[in-house]
């Protein structure tokens, strides 16, 4: 898109600097000694050698001094031309005008190229240069105010000039106008791939006020940090400010940035194009190893704002000016489910999405971005409509990817039908379940956990010999939620070196902050034992990692879940940490004959499958139960026939030699003989 006005205001200009330059050019001509020589430019002879020993050409100092006086052009009131704008967002002079115009010349009309290579004596040099830029403008090239424009002005520091040629001297060096400052001139918006590649579009989400940013920034504040918690969000706050201030926002993703090559120049660009189109710079998220005082100096767009956004604490070696440090508000439950509304408010939707997904502790940005993500799946539907699997599932896309990498995610696939416990441990599952729910209203909006930093988390300790239920009770609680189940890896965490094993377990919970799932630490006595009498080096470092493993859990926000099989072996500084603790008997007769239903619900059944006599008689876990069905499974599978009787006591047998068990006759009873 070209704006016709910007168009014509840049060639009235040009037209009126070439009127200097055909002045220039022709007293050029009148003392050129060889206007004729078709090599002119090409090579120096040696009167040409003696000429310039003598003193005897014109220089372009020299017809400088001769040129009649160049009226300064003044743009009428009320001129909104590009040209303009940038003139007076870059605090160009004058001068820097008319010389950006003798730079951007040769690109507007191709008869400038030739005229250039004559006044640089240098028929392949076509861009101007220095000198000529500056005796086209009417400046002595031993002006100290013109040479100063070219070496560490505006036009240069801005971006909007690049001088060429560096292992020339300072008059030779050619000018060039960027192709993004020159497409901007002509009125094209579209800026450059380099740039493109690290910007993102800024978030059209009605959420935030920044009217007090606003005027903080209106009354002269140049560089603004905005921490953020999980539930709020920078981002809109800043370019609220910016949009009350009439500026644009160019948002950057920082992460991007770092990863490229020479971030320093792609930073530079983007300040450019701040510049460009009078904009405030926008970036985050902000990193300890990604932020840096090169970065920053480079991103800023002076004189226009640059705002940064992140979670951690600003370091004041990153700018030697000092930053506003605004912490960003948490959005409130209500404020999230009227987001939900908003989005999905043209949608078949029979239920209330943010109450769906009250457990989820998301930003604004990310409510919107779930939401169009549920109605995207809504389409493959059969009857078109948004469901709360939908929801959900659009909530968990925001979650990250970091946490894949340190532990292994189960999507959950049991329900509260497959669990087969007392009554007291399915109402302390039920329990964490409506912790993990309400947290943020109990915790946040009521301040139940008050001081200390505590954060939002929920910590539940599962209890129980092997095989009663914890893993897959973990599950069934995180498809309660809607969230996914992350089974934390000991291999990935205990290290033998000093020091490393809470490196792993910081980069376990770092990931975690950031992601709605459930953490399941399996075998968690490994790592959460007791702290015991220091007598060695051995027992004092393992007391720290204990230690920090305390501290660690107080500042969680996430639901946490610690299963073992040795409650005793626990620390009791942790057992004081947890919300709820719940215990896994072994199953009676009655949940048996349940478990063993449901593992055998798949397959095929002969008529004498006899299971009430199995869970009478059988006193096996709920882990051994399944084993078993899954070994019967096998058999009938090998025999091609239903699962009989037989192949499940043979089953059964098996699992009793794993446990190192006798396979007794008053134990098997009549189905004893079927060993044989």
């Amino acid at each position: 898109m070209t704006g016709s006005s910007d168009v014509a205001e840049l060639l009235t200009r040009l037209r009126r600097l070439e009127e200097h330059l055909r002045a220039l050019v022709a007293l050029k001509r009148s003392t050129d000694p060889a206007p004729d020589d078709p090599f002119r430019g090409l090579y120096l002879s040696d009167d040409a050698i003696d000429r310039v020993l003598d003193g005897e050409p014109e220089s372009l100092l020299r017809l400088v001094e001769r040129l009649p006086a160049r009226e300064t052009v003044v743009s009428e009131p009320g001129s909104t031309s590009r040209l303009e704008a940038l003139a007076a967002t870059c605090r160009l002079s004058p001068l820097d005008v008319d010389l950006l115009l003798v730079a951007v010349a040769c690109d507007l009309d191709p008869r400038f190229e030739q005229l250039f290579g004559y006044l640089n004596d240098d028929v392949t040099r076509r861009r101007p240069s220095v000198a000529v830029a500056l005796a086209v403008c009417g400046v002595a090239l031993a002006s100290v105010a013109g040479r100063e424009r070219l070496s560490c002005g505006p036009l240069i520091t801005c971006g909007l000039v690049v001088v060429e040629d560096l292992d020339r001297p300072f008059p030779g060096r050619a000018l060039r106008v960027p192709d993004r400052v020159l497409a901007h001139l002509l009125g094209i918006d579209v800026p450059d791939e380099l740039v493109a590649q690290i910007l993102r579009p800024v978030p059209e989400v009605d959420w935030g006020d920044g009217t007090e940013l606003a005027d903080a920034l209106a009354m002269g504040t140049k560089l603004v940090y905005l921490r953020e918690p999980p539930t709020g969000s920078g981002m809109l706050v800043a370019a609220n400010a910016l949009a009350r201030l009439g500026l644009r926002s160019v948002c950057v993703d920082l992460e991007a940035l770092g990863r490229h090559s020479d971030a320093a120049a792609a930073a530079r660009c983007v300040a450019r194009e701040a510049r460009l189109t009078r904009a405030g710079v926008l970036a985050g998220p902000v990193s300890e190893k990604g932020m840096s005082a090169e970065l920053l100096s480079a991103l800023s767009p002076l004189p226009l704002p640059v705002l940064l956004v992140g979670s951690c604490s600003w370091d004041p070696a990153w700018s030697a000016a000092v930053p506003l440090l605004v912490d960003v508000p948490k959005s409130t439950l209500s404020e999230r489910g009227s987001l939900w509304r908003e989005v999905l408010a043209d949608a078949d939707v029979d239920f209330d999405a943010g109450d769906a997904t009250s457990q989820f502790l998301m930003r604004p940005t990310q409510v919107a971005r779930a939401a169009e993500a549920a109605r995207l799946q809504a389409r493959i539907a059969d009857d078109r409509r948004v469901t709360v699997e939908h929801v959900r599932a659009g909530a968990r896309g925001e979650n990250g990817s970091a946490l894949q990498r340190l532990a292994r995610r189960v999507e959950p696939a049991v329900g509260w039908t497959d669990l087969a416990l007392p009554v007291s441990t399915m109402t302390a599952l039920q329990e964490v379940a409506a912790r993990a729910r309400h947290r943020e209203r109990v915790l946040g909006d009521w301040a139940m956990r008050p001081g200390g930093g505590r954060g939002f988390g929920v910590a539940a300790l599962f209890a129980g010999d092997s095989g009663t239920g914890k893993t897959m009770s973990a599950e069934v609680v995180a498809g309660e939620l809607g969230l996914d189940l992350y089974v934390v890896d000991l291999a990935t965490v205990v290290d033998k070196y000093v020091g490393e094993t809470e490196k792993n377990l910081d980069r376990i919970f770092d990931a975690a902050a950031g992601v709605n799932g459930v953490l399941l630490f399996d075998e968690a006595d490994a790592v959460f034992g007791k702290r015991s009498e220091v007598k060695d080096a051995h027992d004092r470092y393992a007391n720290v990692e204990s230690a920090f493993l305390l501290q660690r859990m107080e500042s969680f926000d996430g639901l946490a879940i610690l299963a073992t099989n040795l409650r005793a072996n626990i620390d009791e500084a942790f057992t004081r940490r947890l919300d709820v603790i719940v215990d896994f008997p072994m199953p009676d007769a009655g949940q048996r004959l349940v478990l063993w239903r449901n593992c055998l619900r798949p397959l095929p059944q002969s008529e004498s499958l006899d299971l009430e006599f199995c869970s009478e008689s059988f006193e096996l876990s709920g882990g051994g139960i399944r084993s078993a069905a899954v070994t019967a499974a096998y058999l009938a599978a090998n025999a091609d026939s239903p699962v009989t009787m037989a192949q499940v006591v043979m089953a059964v047998q098996r699992e009793y030699r794993k446990l190192g068990r006798l396979c007794v006759e008053q134990e098997f009873g009549r189905y004893h003989a079927m060993l044989a």
